[in-house]
Formats: structure tokens, C-alpha cells, sequence
């Protein structure tokens, strides 16, 4: 397992748009069709990452907990499948069947999007505000493979308290840590 740390996107970012596959329904899906009325979670996963799978049951009782809020949550894997198989759109579906996801499976395969965000590891995750500011950008919470913590999506949760409440989020804002993101050999 690699452990790769998020790069961070200064906050306030205005978040990037990008239309994309959706691997369940295999709808071109946009952001602007996607964004949440109060706030858009972006995560950066793919299927075979141990971090991820880590955090799996835990990014869908997020979406399940927030999606009445006006929060809505959005997954891209951004892997060359080239050389990683087992992330490709196929794969991806039965991944989003299997684990229950009730947000989208978007596929990145010209790795435009991930660039465009920093994306650096999977998991990544980024919180946009209603205006599709970013207020968040780091990990989950403090939970890793083998490390004995309970995955409870604690930092997300938090920032994302404060923009339902509109307040200042004064918790450090830590890295993700991960798998690096597989980018096509050039």
C-alpha cells in the first residue's frame, strides 16, 4: 500500500466543472446537474485501492446522511485501466452495485478532471459550498487500513456541519492519505 497525501487546494477554490460517464446508468452527468443545493462532496476512489475499500460503508451512510439536507455526494475514479483492469467502467458498475452507492460512479478517463482538481491519492475528497466554493479538502477522519480506528467520517462530517450552519470550520483541515492515483504512463 502506497501511502500518498492529498495535495491541497487552497479553500475558496471555485470548483471545476467537468461532465462525465456515470458507470451505472452510462449518462454524460455534469456537475452543474449533479452539485447539491447546499453542498457537493467530491471524492476521488476507484475499486482496488485498500484505503478505499476501507471506507466504502462509510461513503455511503455519508450520502445516505446528508442527501435530505440538500448535500449530495459524487465519486470519479480517475485510474488508467489500461494498466489497473480492474478499475475500468465495468468493474466500476459492479463495485457501485455491490457496495450500495446511491451517489454517482463517474469515470475520468482522460485523468482531465483529477488534474484540474489536484487529485493526488484515493480516497481524496473535497467539500464545495451551495456556490460550489471549496470550504474542505483532505481525509475522511483519522481512520487507516490496520490502524484500529473506527471509520466515522468525522472531519467530512464536520465541515459539512458548518456550511448547514454557516459557520467557520476551525479544525485542521489534514491530508487524505492513500493510494497515488494511477496516471497514464507517458
Amino acid at each position: 500500500m502506497a501511502n500518498t497525501p492529498s495535495n491541497m487546494m487552497p479553500l475558496g477554490t471555485k470548483a471545476p466543472n467537468f461532465t462525465l460517464r456515470d458507470t451505472v446508468t452510462n449518462n454524460m452527468l455534469s456537475l452543474e446537474q449533479l452539485k447539491g443545493e447546499k453542498a457537493t462532496v467530491i471524492f476521488f476512489i476507484c475499486n482496488h485501492c485498500p484505503f478505499v475499500i476501507h471506507v466504502n460503508p462509510q461513503l455511503v451512510k455519508l450520502a445516505e446522511d446528508y442527501k435530505s439536507k440538500g448535500i449530495n455526494c459524487i465519486a470519479i475514479s480517475s485510474n488508467d485501466i489500461e494498466n489497473y483492469p480492474q478499475d475500468a467502467p465495468d468493474k466500476m458498475k459492479h463495485v457501485a452495485k455491490k457496495e450500495g452507492y446511491t451517489f454517482p460512479y463517474l469515470f475520468d478517463d482522460s485523468q482531465n478532471v483529477a488534474q484540474a482538481y489536484d487529485a493526488a491519492c484515493t480516497p481524496d475528497f473535497y467539500v464545495f459550498d451551495g456556490d460550489l466554493k471549496l470550504k474542505y479538502r483532505g481525509q475522511l477522519d483519522n481512520s487507516r487500513p490496520g490502524n484500529n480506528i473506527p471509520v466515522t467520517g468525522e472531519d467530512i462530517r464536520e465541515a459539512l456541519h458548518c456550511i448547514l450552519d454557516n459557520t467557520t470550520n476551525s479544525k485542521p483541515q489534514k491530508p487524505s492519505i492513500g493510494c497515488n492515483i494511477k496516471w497514464f504512463k507517458t
